[in-house]
This record gives structure tokens, sequence and C-alpha cells, in this order.
């Protein structure tokens, strides 16, 4: 089982995103967010490269992958073998322009 560690900024953005979501829509859609953390937190652990490779990060050194949540948001990811480790690095609204994701991701 591979160990899931969130970058400080994606952190700090998926809790961001939370409150966000409790303040305009209610505690119904935060806890889908937390649900949906930990269902992604657990498919990442068992199977690190289940998700598909981000197409807009194919010329980055790392093999970036992203996940769906919501609906419209990313959560952008790498799996280091030698660690046995998945990093996640961001979180993209995918309703901002692709490269604002390319710059923000080095």
């Amino acid at each position: 089982m591979a160990k899931v560690k969130w970058t400080k900024k994606a952190d700090s953005l998926f809790y961001q995103y939370v409150k966000e979501a409790l303040w305009e829509y209610g505690k119904k859609t935060s806890k889908k967010w937390m649900d949906e953390r930990v269902a992604m937190a657990d498919r990442l652990s068992a199977h690190p490269l289940s998700y598909t490779p981000e197409p807009l990060l194919k010329e980055k050194s790392k093999d970036y992958r992203s996940c769906i949540v919501l609906g419209r948001f990313k959560i952008i990811h790498y799996y280091a073998k030698t660690s046995d480790t998945v990093y996640i690095t961001d979180i993209w609204d995918m309703r901002m322009s692709p490269d604002r994701l390319m710059d923000r991701i080095k």
C-alpha cells in the first residue's frame, strides 16, 4: 500500500474549497468533498497509477495524473515509486484556463 501525502499548497486549497462549499451549498456538499478525499486516497493507496495521466502536463518531468472530483475539480498527483508515495500537488478548478495549471506545476 502506497502512502498518500498532500503538499501544503494542495491541502490548503482543498480545505479552502471545503470551506467555500460549506458557505455556498451547505454541510451536505462539504461532506461530499471530505468523502471524495477519503475515497480517492484509499484508491491511490491501493492502486497508485489507477487514474489517467494528465494530458496538460505530459511535458513535465514527472508522470502527473489527475482525478476529477465533484465534476469540476482535478486533483493533480504523481507517484514516486522509489518511496512508494503518491504526492498530491494541486487542485485545479477546470473552469480556469489550462495555461494556469501548466504554470502552477513546476
